[in-house]
């Protein structure tokens, strides 16, 4: 239910610029990455124990497992069928997701009103939001412009940070750094980010997928709407305890 994986070399670089600093800034790094796979784990079954007691209680459920029949492996097959599939994957994959959503944000920042971008307005119209849940309105737009793919949701924040007309990724972890802190990230601002990103709606492909095999546009709606309500709550306690211990 939770996107565990997605975006996770997002999760690594935040969590090793904003908490692997000083003395242990490795361990301490490494430790807050792996409780949060950990906890999105934990409520990933607790959600399901939840529901299959309530609302999906009494409903069937089955899984059909076909094992192909055994033929000895071929190693030049393997390699070639291994490296078109993933070739293919990747363009795609940008094919479907990338181009879009680069279309999508030269729209949204060459469109202008009163002299701002539609997606200044954007973020202006989530700051509210964005900052009782210790992030701010350009990241949370960007969370709900990166729907496609959660990988392109950092380059996404960047591209809306920086004000450009295309969809930006980062050069180097010292470059990433220098911009986040110079639009106001703080400790906080990244331990929300990363809590968000482990407990926020799924891509568009889950979604899909869970429509396709429920045929349910119920299940569907709690699969998006269930953990992106889950990963609001979790950021504005996170936000709310952090600062009343005063990190920055």
């Amino acid at each position: 239910m939770f996107p565990i994986l997605h975006g996770f070399p997002s999760l690594l670089a935040i969590a090793a610029m904003f908490c692997g600093v000083g003395f242990g800034g490795s361990l301490q790094a490494t430790a807050i990455v792996t409780a949060l796979v950990i906890g999105s784990i934990a409520a990933t079954m607790g959600v399901s124990y939840l529901l299959s007691r309530t609302v999906l209680k009494g409903q069937p459920s089955s899984f059909v497992l076909e094992l192909p029949p055994y033929r000895r492996p071929q190693l030049g097959k393997i390699l070639v069928r291994s490296l078109i599939e993933r070739t293919a994957k990747v363009l795609v994959r940008a094919v479907v997701v990338a181009a879009p959503v680069n279309l999508l944000i030269w729209v949204l920042a060459n469109c202008r009103l009163q002299g701002q971008s539609l997606l200044q307005y954007g973020a202006e119209m989530l700051a509210p939001l964005g900052n009782v849940m210790g992030l701010d309105g350009t990241l949370l737009l960007a969370f709900v412009l990166g729907l496609p793919a959660n990988e392109i949701i950092l380059p996404i924040a960047m591209t809306g940070y920086t004000g450009a007309a295309h969809l930006l990724d980062y050069n180097s972890a010292q470059s990433l750094h220098s911009l986040l802190t110079a639009c106001g990230w703080d400790r906080i601002t990244a331990v929300c980010f990363l809590i968000f990103m482990m407990f926020h709606a799924p891509c568009a492909t889950t979604l899909l997928t869970v429509q396709k095999e429920t045929r349910s546009l119920r299940c569907t709606l709690v699969a998006w709407i269930l953990p992106l309500a889950i990963g609001v709550m979790l950021c504005m306690a996170a936000n709310a305890l952090l600062t009343l211990c005063g990190v920055a």
